[in-house]
């Protein structure tokens, strides 16, 4: 069975404090994603994760996202791959630390863009490590784009583009929320969300995330789901100890499910 998973930026960072990780949350998913590989052996797992506290507020700063054009705003294109990289090093740094054999697989070296949309992404290389039982590990990078000369890609558009050509089975997202809300901030977690079912009130982010908090979110992995038949999205919380993975495994389903039912 192949799982997307991502460990969101809001999990991993705090994302009102500019580029602080959260080490000892960080060292403990990548522990449960250990586990689960070796508790399930035939699993494939591509893993991603978010930016937080370090691309976001990077990006925003020079509004990399909406376009590159001026000599500076190249020098801010730079400066965000940078730092979205030294979070990414952390990462590589965990799961290398928690036994977990992953294999960086930058987007900004091989996607391209038009218009904010991936266009083109090489998927060989990631596909010759699930080959091998090793786990690809992609984020949320700068890209350069046809239109807008780059942008930024998140992990869930990079997830996206490689769901359609792989047919992961799920896509789990970890966050801090426990779910998709009926309203943000203190609304009931939304059970299911059919790929067709219009969503009002998800809310947006209670930080600084320039690729536009939940409400985005839901609607990208409503299109996805609508586009990879039988594929099943889950949108929860990574705070709670064991949680990831039990997901992995199959033994809890947390949060707020997108999916044909």
């Amino acid at each position: 069975m192949l799982i997307f998973l991502k460990l969101g930026g809001s999990l991993i960072t705090d994302k009102n404090t500019p580029r602080t990780p959260r080490l000892p949350v960080l060292n403990r998913l990548l522990s449960e994603v250990a586990a689960a590989r070796a508790a399930r052996p035939a699993l494939q797992l591509v893993l991603g994760h978010g930016s937080g506290s370090f691309g976001h507020v990077e990006a925003r700063r020079y509004g990399t996202r909406q376009g590159v054009r001026t000599l500076a705003e190249w020098h801010g294109f730079a400066e965000v791959q940078a730092v979205a990289g030294q979070l990414n090093r952390l990462v590589v740094d965990a799961a290398r630390g928690a036994g977990v054999p992953v294999v960086n697989l930058p987007p900004s070296a091989s996607a391209i863009c038009r218009d904010g949309v991936i266009e083109s992404m090489v998927t060989l290389p990631l596909q010759a490590a699930l080959e091998q039982a090793l786990v690809p590990l992609v984020f949320g990078d700068v890209a350069f784009d046809e239109e807008r000369g780059g942008t930024i890609v998140s992990t869930e558009d990079v997830f996206g583009y490689l769901a359609r050509a792989l047919r992961p089975a799920q896509v789990l997202l970890a966050g801090r929320e426990p779910g998709v809300l009926s309203h943000f901030p203190d609304g009931a977690i939304l059970p299911h969300i059919r790929p067709d079912e219009a969503v009002s009130g998800a809310g947006g982010s209670a930080a600084v995330d320039v690729t536009g908090g939940m409400a985005a979110k839901v609607r990208e992995m409503q299109a996805l789901a609508a586009a990879v038949p039988g594929l099943t999205v889950r949108i929860f919380s990574g705070e709670l100890p064991g949680l990831v993975q039990a997901a992995l495994l199959g033994e809890a389903h947390p949060g707020t499910t997108i999916g044909q039912f």
